[in-house]
């Protein structure tokens, strides 16, 4: 573990990201968890599975309980929520479900609160948002929904403020970024966009501080990183870019250290694994990498508050 900084009476301390499914180096789905355990940005491969072998799934994390992944595509869509208790790394699965089975979602969590899926595919493109309340996981339906019918975009939170989902898929690319205030889960749309209309892009966030929005696809695919800086949410564009341009991958981070982008596609499924360090949002690449190229994976972290 590693102890990052005082937050009121509490204290954060970074303990580990995770990186789970998606679509192997030959296409094939796959069921394992990756880890990245934090300060060391060591990898190991959990013991533990998905309940299938999957793709295009969401995930989020309630830091220092457990995390989520929900629905996906294994042999048809998928409506199950699997969840990565911590220390441990136990998996379960919730009696809860995603009101309808579903692929391409996204996700992100007011940590302590409630996790959030919204979007995705079912039989056509999908506008709700599934909210997961902890601690006793269930599910119920927000009143408020995303500014359209929408996939393949990416989510982050500024946890006990706000969840963002930016960019996506809605019958075009989308550059909006829509904003879910905590705790009455009102929407909102950002005056700030996105340096371009993309899908694919991954997003984590570092709380209290900024919303990052990575990679995707507009076209061409993306090596750019957007940030969104709380509270104001106004954006910029880092200096760092991603080791190649890339989409398909996906992100999590270790509150007040660092973000981290995983896997993606460029010209084949990557296995490396880019690091910003925050605050001054310089880029590095660990020297641990994905057992095996990933694309279409869900991303969370522990960064548990004691």
């Amino acid at each position: 573990m590693q102890i990052l900084a005082g937050v009121g009476a509490a204290t954060v301390v970074g303990v580990a990201g995770y990186i789970a499914g998606g679509f192997d180096a030959a296409d094939a789905r796959t069921s394992s968890i990756e880890k990245i355990t934090f300060p060391a940005d060591t990898r190991t491969t959990l013991a533990a599975t998905l309940s299938s072998a999957r793709r295009d799934m969401g995930g989020m994390a309630d830091s220092g309980v457990a995390g989520y992944v929900g629905g996906g595509f294994d042999t048809a869509r998928i409506s199950g929520i699997d969840k990565i208790t911590f220390p441990a790394d136990s998996k379960s699965t919730l009696a809860a479900t995603l009101s309808t089975a579903r692929n391409d979602l996204r996700a992100m969590a007011n940590s302590g609160t409630a996790g959030y899926f919204g979007g995705g595919q079912d039989t056509a493109a999908i506008s709700g948002i599934d909210k997961i309340t902890f601690p006793a996981d269930s599910k119920s339906t927000l009143a408020a929904t995303l500014s359209s019918a929408r996939f393949i975009h990416a989510g982050n939170a500024d946890s006990g403020v706000a969840g963002y989902f930016g960019g996506g898929n809605d019958g075009s690319q989308i550059s909006g970024i829509d904003k879910i205030t905590f705790p009455a889960d009102t929407k909102s749309t950002l005056a700030a966009t996105l340096s371009s209309a993309r899908q694919y892009l991954a997003g984590m966030a570092n709380t209290g501080t900024a919303g990052y929005f990575g990679g995707g696809n507009d076209g061409s695919n993306i090596s750019g990183i957007d940030k969104i800086a709380f509270p104001a949410d106004t954006k910029t564009t880092l200096a760092a870019t991603l080791t190649t341009a890339r989409q398909q991958g996906t992100a999590m981070a270790d509150r007040n250290t660092a973000g981290y982008f995983a896997g993606g596609l460029d010209n084949a499924n990557l296995t490396g694994i880019d690091k910003i360090t925050f605050p001054a949002d310089t880029k590095t690449t660990l020297s641990a990498t994905l057992t095996a190229g990933l694309r279409l994976q869900a991303g969370f972290a522990d960064s548990a508050v004691l």
